[in-house]
């Protein structure tokens, strides 16, 4: 069965009767004062609560990335890096295309055979971030002054820009290249261009024409875009921005985006230009043999020829302050039997560099990870069963026969933000060192929320032609309190464990300048990946 390919097919008889009667001129009436200002912006006061129809690419968008690299995330991300090399060796002969030719050829090569649902993924977990920051200041704050947006995108297929333009942008409606998809799978055909293009703006000029309000209505274009002669007859005043005018606009800077980038997925860590893309499959056999070596070195060596092995092949590990001595620990810490570290969680490895800052061995508790990375694994891992009484029972039982490492946040965070803290490790001791982690990648993100790539998460990572780790121990922080604040025994109270919880946040954020949220795993997987990200497994048994 068809699914039908673009929302306004089942009215497109009734808009191509009112194309025929806005043609004839009885059935509208076109603004008398409808004009056309070439301007680099509008008048603040002429937008401010209206309704906008704006031109995506020559208004929100810089225009210094080529429609390639949206193209190439998509088909790296939802079809895998076959798909990419086969769009990247094709991409010259589509450079010989016309425009609208070239467009098709693109989305056919794109998008042919792909699940819809999986399209839908990266448009909403995957391409929001490359778009952010191809953002155009100057553009945006013109548009978030209107009470009303209909974004009109004529490069992109609708399914590629929707979700981030209503996620992060707040757009009430958007219009744009519909592809046809069968029993869900998409054929990589462009529904009808031309069609599309020209009555896109029908349903929305009927819906102000009805209200009596198309006179409220303001345009934004480029000069130039195939958006010019769209809507016309339903908008009061018409912008239009230059190319030499958008020269001169600024990328939005990340404190200026309307919602906080917290979440984001794919394993691309760079914008998939032509020529970037040429380097990384140039480079990908090199960093499959690389992070084959790597990941031998790491499992079967000593830290103390491991680490230097890595440097050698790139892989750096910088501490900047050092881990406490056994000298500093309290009484009741020494009682417990070993020292609880606290960090923020970045990849799967970070229980690895901390053991390898720490030069002995440690273990680390886990959620939701796969088999395959608990077996290679150079440390000892314990799978926790997300019952509360029971995991404290595990976690109390490791702690007393050696050193823990514990990742509060319950799932990675590529971006500068830490997520909120379980507060079940205050309860542990009286006493943590929080560890401060900050990693850096220049090709691939070792972090996946896809369940049947997690497994190859340190994999990828270590492909990074100069992957690094800054491990940064932090003074310890007391987690025993009373109510008044005095330091005393550490328990079950709530409060205190989450106020303690709190402050080993506090203490993580200050040293990586990152920022505090209140986000937590399920916000993440529910947002990139409609799921709570639990790896089914069975728990190890602690004894």
């Amino acid at each position: 069965m068809v699914k039908k390919p673009y929302p306004f097919h089942k009215s497109f008889s009734s808009i191509r009767r009112l194309l025929r009667r806005n043609l004839s001129g009885r059935h509208y009436r076109r603004s008398t004062t409808s004009t056309a200002k070439t301007t680099t912006l509008p008048p603040t006061e002429n937008l401010q609560g209206q309704t906008v129809i704006v031109d995506v690419e020559a208004w929100l968008l810089r225009s210094q990335l080529s429609t390639l690299a949206y193209f190439m995330l998509v088909a790296v991300e939802a079809g895998g890096f076959l798909r990419g090399l086969f769009l990247l060796l094709a991409y010259p002969l589509m450079c010989l295309l016309s425009g609208n030719m070239r467009l098709k050829a693109m989305v056919l090569v794109t998008f042919f055979g792909l699940r819809e649902k999986e399209v839908v993924r990266v448009g909403k977990a995957v391409l929001p971030k490359p778009f952010l920051e191809e953002m155009a200041m100057e553009g945006l704050e013109a548009v978030m002054k209107a009470r009303k947006v209909v974004a009109v995108c004529t490069l992109f297929p609708r399914v590629m820009v929707e979700g981030f333009l209503k996620e992060y942008l707040g757009v009430d409606t958007v219009v744009g290249n519909e592809v046809m998809v069968v029993a869900g799978r998409y054929v990589g055909v462009i529904v009808d261009e031309a069609v599309t293009i020209q009555t896109c703006g029908a349903p929305i000029g009927e819906e102000m024409m009805n209200k009596g309000k198309h006179e409220e209505a303001f345009r934004l274009v480029g000069t130039g875009s195939r958006m010019n002669h769209m809507f016309s007859h339903y908008c009061k005043e018409t912008y239009a921005v230059s190319e030499a005018d958008k020269a001169a606009w600024h990328p939005l800077p990340r404190d200026k985006y309307p919602k906080p980038l917290v979440f984001h997925d794919g394993r691309l860590a760079f914008t998939p230009t032509f020529h970037a893309a040429i380097a990384m499959y140039t480079y990908l056999p090199f960093g499959i043999f690389l992070a084959i070596v790597r990941s031998l070195a790491y499992s079967l060596l000593p830290y103390r020829v491991s680490v230097p092995l890595g440097a050698l092949t790139g892989m750096r590990s910088r501490i900047i302050a050092g881990p406490p001595t056994d000298d500093d620990a309290t009484e009741k810490n020494k009682a417990a039997g070993g020292r609880l570290y606290v960090c923020n969680h970045r990849t799967l490895l970070d229980p690895i560099t901390v053991a390898a800052g720490l030069n002995k061995p440690v273990t680390a508790v886990t959620y939701s990870v796969s088999p395959v990375s608990e077996l290679i694994a150079p440390i000892r891992t314990a799978r926790l069963t997300r019952d509360r009484d029971e995991d404290r029972w595990r976690m109390a039982a490791l702690l007393a026969r050696g050193d823990l490492v514990v990742c509060p946040e319950g799932t990675t965070c590529r971006e500068p933000y830490l997520l909120r803290f379980s507060p079940l490790f205050a309860e542990l001791t009286a006493e943590v060192t929080p560890v401060a982690l900050e990693t850096r990648v220049d090709m691939f993100y070792g972090t996946s929320t896809k369940p049947a790539s997690k497994v190859l998460d340190p994999f990828y990572f270590m492909m990074n032609p100069r992957p690094e780790y800054r491990i940064e121990f932090l003074e310890p922080v007391r987690t025993a309190t009373t109510a008044n604040g005095e330091e005393g025994g550490h328990g079950n109270n709530k409060s205190h464990t989450i106020d303690a919880a709190n402050r080993v946040q506090r203490a993580l954020g200050e040293a990586l300048a990152f920022d505090l949220t209140q986000q937590t795993r399920k916000d993440k997987y529910m947002m990139l990946a409609g799921n709570q990200g639990i790896v089914e497994g069975k728990a190890r048994p602690t004894s």
